[in-house]
């Protein structure tokens, strides 16, 4: 299994405030309903990439408007890319969370259900 990829830290000194960005099934989801593509973000990064960061918010801080975290991305004067690259592998670790099992033995791993391939 690979490393766990931990989440963003943004600690806004103007209040005080620290934001986790992070992903979860549910934020994928959330993401995933509305269009989104991770393949989209190297095609379309002026659009994209300060809408995957809303996404990031989704899972910690689902109070904060799109507006507010569209400012939060504008104080920030850009993201690098090992910032993007963090922010996909929290995607992928969250998409693949509860879909993929490292194998067929774990898929059934909680008693209840048995799987033969």
């Amino acid at each position: 299994m690979a490393d766990k990829v931990n989440p963003i830290r943004i600690t806004d000194k103007k209040i005080g405030k620290v934001y986790e960005l992070d992903f979860s099934r549910e934020s994928v989801i959330f993401a995933e309903d509305r269009g989104f593509k991770l393949s989209d973000i190297s095609e379309f990064p002026v659009s994209k990439i300060p809408e995957f960061f809303y996404y990031a918010f989704r899972k910690n801080h689902r109070e904060v408007s799109r507006g507010q975290v569209n400012a939060l991305f504008d104080r920030l004067h850009g993201v690098s890319a090992e910032f993007i690259e963090r922010l996909v592998g929290l995607y992928n670790q969250a998409a693949l969370s509860n879909t993929v099992a490292d194998s067929t033995e774990d898929m059934g791993k909680n008693g209840e259900m048995e799987v033969e391939l």
